[in-house]
Protein backbone atom coordinates (compact mmCIF):
# COMPACT_ATOMS: atom_id res chain seq x y z
CA UNK A 1 0.00 0.00 0.00
CA UNK A 2 2.76 2.43 0.90
CA UNK A 3 5.62 3.65 -1.25
CA UNK A 4 7.95 5.12 1.35
CA UNK A 5 6.90 6.11 4.85
CA UNK A 6 3.50 7.71 4.11
CA UNK A 7 3.29 8.08 0.33
CA UNK A 8 0.84 5.77 -1.42
CA UNK A 9 1.61 3.62 -4.41
CA UNK A 10 -0.40 4.18 -7.59
CA UNK A 11 -1.97 0.71 -7.43
CA UNK A 12 -2.00 -2.30 -5.15
CA UNK A 13 0.64 -4.88 -6.00
CA UNK A 14 -1.66 -7.79 -5.12
CA UNK A 15 -5.05 -6.87 -6.59
CA UNK A 16 -4.28 -3.86 -8.86
CA UNK A 17 -6.67 -1.59 -6.92
CA UNK A 18 -6.21 2.00 -8.04
CA UNK A 19 -5.52 4.27 -5.04
CA UNK A 20 -6.71 7.47 -6.76
CA UNK A 21 -9.81 7.46 -4.53
CA UNK A 22 -7.69 7.56 -1.37
CA UNK A 23 -7.32 10.90 0.36
CA UNK A 24 -6.85 10.54 4.10
CA UNK A 25 -6.25 14.31 4.45
CA UNK A 26 -5.81 15.34 8.11
CA UNK A 27 -7.79 12.45 9.58
CA UNK A 28 -4.82 10.42 10.82
CA UNK A 29 -3.14 13.54 12.24
CA UNK A 30 -6.21 14.39 14.31
CA UNK A 31 -6.40 10.90 15.78
CA UNK A 32 -2.66 10.91 16.45
CA UNK A 33 -2.96 14.21 18.33
CA UNK A 34 -5.83 12.90 20.46
CA UNK A 35 -4.20 9.55 21.25
CA UNK A 36 -0.67 10.84 21.86
CA UNK A 37 -1.94 13.83 23.81
CA UNK A 38 -4.04 11.66 26.09
CA UNK A 39 -1.19 9.21 26.75
CA UNK A 40 1.59 11.77 27.19
CA UNK A 41 -0.37 14.22 29.35
CA UNK A 42 -1.69 11.40 31.53
CA UNK A 43 1.74 9.91 32.03
CA UNK A 44 3.36 13.31 32.59
CA UNK A 45 0.86 14.14 35.31
CA UNK A 46 1.29 10.76 36.97
CA UNK A 47 5.11 11.05 36.90
CA UNK A 48 5.00 14.62 38.22
CA UNK A 49 2.75 13.84 41.16
CA UNK A 50 4.46 10.54 41.98
CA UNK A 51 8.18 11.28 41.52
CA UNK A 52 8.48 15.09 41.06
CA UNK A 53 11.43 14.99 38.62
CA UNK A 54 13.17 18.17 37.43
CA UNK A 55 11.68 20.00 34.44
CA UNK A 56 14.55 19.08 32.10
CA UNK A 57 13.77 15.39 32.67
CA UNK A 58 10.12 16.02 31.83
CA UNK A 59 11.15 17.71 28.59
CA UNK A 60 13.46 14.90 27.55
CA UNK A 61 11.03 12.11 28.42
CA UNK A 62 7.83 13.54 26.99
CA UNK A 63 9.28 15.13 23.87
CA UNK A 64 10.91 11.86 22.84
CA UNK A 65 7.80 9.82 23.72
CA UNK A 66 5.60 12.21 21.74
CA UNK A 67 7.78 11.94 18.63
CA UNK A 68 8.08 8.15 18.92
CA UNK A 69 4.34 7.58 19.37
CA UNK A 70 3.45 9.93 16.53
CA UNK A 71 5.81 8.15 14.14
CA UNK A 72 4.63 4.70 15.22
CA UNK A 73 0.94 5.60 14.80
CA UNK A 74 1.15 7.59 11.56
CA UNK A 75 1.36 4.74 9.08
CA UNK A 76 -1.24 2.39 10.64
CA UNK A 77 -3.77 5.18 11.12
CA UNK A 78 -3.34 6.38 7.53
CA UNK A 79 -3.89 2.80 6.36
CA UNK A 80 -7.03 2.51 8.49
CA UNK A 81 -8.43 5.78 7.12
CA UNK A 82 -7.87 4.64 3.53
CA UNK A 83 -9.38 1.22 4.27
CA UNK A 84 -12.46 2.91 5.76
CA UNK A 85 -12.79 5.14 2.70
CA UNK A 86 -12.70 2.07 0.47
CA UNK A 87 -15.11 0.07 2.65
CA UNK A 88 -17.70 2.85 2.84
CA UNK A 89 -17.16 4.00 -0.78
CA UNK A 90 -16.42 7.52 0.44
CA UNK A 91 -16.30 10.18 -2.22
CA UNK A 92 -15.79 13.89 -2.46
CA UNK A 93 -18.88 15.86 -1.47
CA UNK A 94 -21.02 17.16 -4.31
CA UNK A 95 -24.06 19.40 -4.53
CA UNK A 96 -27.15 17.98 -6.13
CA UNK A 97 -28.88 20.21 -8.67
Amino acid sequence: MFDGFLALQKTCEQCALDYDFADSADGPAVFIMFIVGFVVVGLAMWVEFTFMPPIWLHLVMWFSLTIALALVLARPLKGVMIALQYHHRAEEGRREK
